[in-house]
C-alpha cells in the first residue's frame, strides 16, 4: 500500500497519559518508536520536541472527550494535526493496548486512511462554547421552572391552568406573594394584570394549601432562576461581541424562513462562515446528521435512520424547520413538508426540511447572496405531467369523467 506520509505520528490520548508512536518510513524499512508522556503543559512541550526530532509532519489523535483539546492547542503550530472519529479508526478486536492503539493510528495516517474531523478555528470555537453554554443554562432554567410548577401542583395551586407562562410578570408576582406567605386567593388573583382568565377563575385556581416547606423550596428555585437569568444576560453580551466579525453572515442567514437571530447565531457557531471546509452541501448535511445512514446488505436497505451528527446544530435546525413550515408566507419549505408528510410522516418530513435549510446555508455562505425562495408551486412546475395525472386520477376516484384539453 502506498505511503503518503513518510514521517508521522499517532497519539493515544487519555486524561493523564499520552502514548505516542512516531513512524518513519525509509525506503522499504519502517521504524516505529513509542513513548509515554504526561498531559501537563511541560510534558506536551516535551512531546512536541520528541516529534520534531524525526521531522514529523502529520499527527493524528482520536476525539476523546475534551482531553484532545490541550494537545491540539500546543501541537497545532508545529504539525499538521488530524482529529479522527473513534468509530472510523477502530482496530480489529484482540490484543488491545495503548501502544497498539498509537501504532494503529500512525499506520492508518501513513497510508492516508484517516478522515479528518472538522475542527473550527479559535474564534468559531470560542463562539461555539458560548452558545452551547447558553443553551445548557436555558435548559437548566426550564428545569427549575418545571420544578416550581410541580410544587404548586402538589399544593393544588393551578397557576399553570390560568396562565400560559407562570414565570411571566403576573405569574412571578403571584409566586413571590405565595412565597411571602400570602394565602388569600382573591388577593393573589388581584396581582395578575392583562391575562385572559377572569378574577373568579384566578381565585378558584389559586385556592390551595401551600406548606412552609413548599414555600422554602419554591424560594430556592426562584433564587437559582434569578442567578441563571443574570448569567444568561451576561452571556448574550459576550455572544454579541464574539459575533461582530460574522455579522454579515448572520444577517444573510436570517433571510431563510424560520431562522431567527438565535438560530442563525447557533449555525454560525457550529459550522463557521467558511464553507470551503465542506466540499458540497451534501458533505455538510451528512456531517450534521440530517441524512439517512448507508446500511445495505444483499441489495436491501436494512435501516433508514438518520446518521449521528452534530446534536447542537441538528436540534436548532429542526426548530427552524418547524418555524419555516408554519410561516404565513407559504414557500418551498412549506410545500416540501406537506409533500413528504403524506408519504413519510411528519418526523421524516421535518428532517428533510432541516436538510434543505442547511443546504441553503451552504449556498448562502458560499455565494454571499440572500435566500431566494423557489416558491410554493415548485414541485408542480418541476413535474407538471405527474401533477396532471395525479389530479386526474383523484377526480376519477370521486366519480367524475375527466377530459383533458390544452387551454387556448
Amino acid at each position: 500500500m502506498q505511503v503518503l506520509h513518510s514521517s508521522c505520528a499517532g497519539l493515544d490520548v487519555h486524561k493523564d497519559v499520552i502514548v505516542a508512536c512516531r513512524r518513519v518510513a525509509r525506503g522499504k524499512n519502517t521504524i516505529k518508536e513509542v513513548e509515554s508522556f504526561g498531559s501537563t503543559t511541560r510534558e506536551l512541550l516535551r512531546l512536541s520536541a520528541w516529534l520534531e526530532e524525526t521531522g514529523t509532519t502529520h499527527v493524528v489523535m482520536e476525539s476523546t472527550g475534551v482531553f484532545w483539546k490541550p494537545v491540539w492547542n500546543i501541537l497545532g503550530d508545529q504539525f499538521e494535526l488530524i482529529l479522527a472519529n473513534p468509530r472510523h479508526v477502530k482496530n480489529v478486536p484482540g490484543r488491545k493496548t495503548d501502544v497498539k492503539d498509537a501504532e494503529w493510528l500512525a499506520d492508518l495516517l501513513a497510508h492516508g486512511l484517516v478522515e479528518a474531523s472538522f475542527v473550527p478555528d479559535a474564534p468559531i470555537a470560542g463562539l461555539r462554547d458560548l452558545t452551547r453554554t447558553a443553551k445548557q443554562l436555558t435548559r437548566e432554567r426550564v428545569q427549575h421552572v418545571q420544578r416550581i410548577q410541580k410544587h404548586l401542583q402538589a399544593a393544588n395551586v393551578r397557576l399553570d391552568s390560568v396562565l400560559s407562562d407562570i414565570m411571566g410578570k403576573s405569574g412571578r408576582r403571584i409566586i413571590d406573594a405565595i412565597v411571602g406567605g400570602q394565602t388569600e386567593p382573591r388577593k393573589l388573583a388581584a396581582l395578575a394584570k392583562g391575562v385572559k382568565a377572569t378574577p373568579e377563575q384566578l381565585a378558584e385556581a389559586l385556592e390551595g394549601r401551600v406548606s412552609l416547606a413548599t414555600r422554602k423550596l419554591i424560594r430556592s428555585h426562584l433564587s437559582i432562576i434569578d442567578a441563571l437569568e443574570r448569567t444568561l444576560a451576561d452571556l448574550e453580551k459576550d455572544i454579541d461581541e464574539a459575533l461582530l466579525p460574522f455579522a454579515d453572515a448572520v444577517a444573510l442567514l436570517k433571510t431563510i424562513p424560520g431562522l431567527g437571530d438565535g438560530t442563525a447565531r447557533v449555525v454560525v457557531a457550529e459550522v463557521g462562515a467558511d464553507m470551503s471546509r465542506f466540499k458540497t452541501p451534501g458533505h455538510l448535511v451528512s456531517w450534521a446528521g440530517l441524512c439517512p445512514r448507508m446500511d445495505e446488505s444483499a441489495g436491501k436497505r436494512r435501516s433508514t435512520k438518520i446518521r449521528d451528527g452534530n446534536k447542537w446544530l441538528k436540534s436548532a435546525l429542526c426548530q427552524a424547520a418547524w418555524a419555516g413550515v408554519r410561516c404565513k408566507k407559504r414557500g418551498y419549505l412549506h410545500a416540501q413538508f406537506w409533500r413528504l408528510r403524506a408519504r413519510r410522516g411528519p418526523g421524516k418530513a421535518i428532517i428533510a426540511v432541516a436538510a434543505s435549510i442547511l443546504t441553503a446555508v451552504h449556498a448562502i455562505l458560499s455565494t454571499q447572496c440572500r435566500f431566494r425562495d423557489l416558491g410554493n408551486n415548485f414541485f408542480e412546475r418541476k413535474d407538471q405531467t405527474h401533477t396532471v395525472a395525479k389530479l386526474t386520477k383523484r377526480l376519477a376516484s370521486l366519480g367524475y369523467e375527466v377530459e383533458l384539453r390544452p387551454a387556448a
